[in-house]
């Protein structure tokens, strides 16, 4: 775990979904006023979640033998494996003076940062959160607010099976394709990528 000033960062591995989603919940419910934010950085076992607008449609094809989870989350329906980055921002909105929407700007702000570091042009969506290369998703975003808090957070494809993204409409759009860092630069490893695109997260949503 690293301590920063407003913020802590800790790094889980390879976990399940129902599991860490069962401890940001409980993390952000036991929560005080003088506790500080944290970035929750991992991977998940394969696994299709559906958001609080999820709908049974968008899944095109079911006989995988993946998990489908429905979970609190803003969005529709994504899929998250091994491969994938995943940052859960636990943040008290109040204290930080940011409106959901402001603060989804800073984080797609953040990963547009890090891409530009690697010539990577990349743009946000008003319309459908989430970071765009060449019109293509190369990260999603779903938050959840409760007591003034969020929770769930970033998912940023970097060397993954994008198989399981043909089995549902991506973010609830037909034909949506995605992208993954992979295919513009070397990966070393995830950690790494970790590393950096946590510190542009942390320094676009706290500037």
């Amino acid at each position: 775990m690293t301590e920063h000033n407003n913020f802590s960062i800790k790094s889980f591995g390879i976990c399940d979904y129902q599991k860490i989603w069962n401890e940001m919940q409980q993390f952000t419910e036991n929560r005080q006023d003088n506790t500080l934010d944290e970035f929750w950085v991992l991977q998940h076992n394969p696994v299709f979640t559906l958001g609080l607008a999820g709908k049974q449609e968008h899944l095109l094809f079911t006989n995988h033998g993946i998990p489908i989870i429905n979970c609190d989350r803003g969005g529709q329906v994504t899929y998250h494996g091994p491969g994938q980055l995943i940052v859960y921002i636990m943040l008290d909105l109040k204290r930080a003076n940011l409106s959901i929407r402001e603060l989804v700007m800073r984080i797609e702000n953040g990963v547009i940062q890090y891409l530009a570091k690697y010539s990577i042009y990349a743009t946000g969506n008003r319309d459908a959160p989430g970071v765009y290369v060449n019109g293509n998703k190369i990260a999603s975003m779903g938050l959840k607010v409760r007591k003034g808090c969020t929770y769930h957070g970033l998912s940023f494809n970097v060397a993954m099976d994008t198989t399981p993204f043909g089995y549902i409409n991506v973010c609830g759009y037909s034909g949506l394709k995605v992208a993954q860092l992979k295919e513009f630069i070397q990966i070393n490893s995830i950690e790494e990528v970790a590393l950096e695109v946590v510190r542009c997260l942390t320094d676009s949503v706290y500037q």
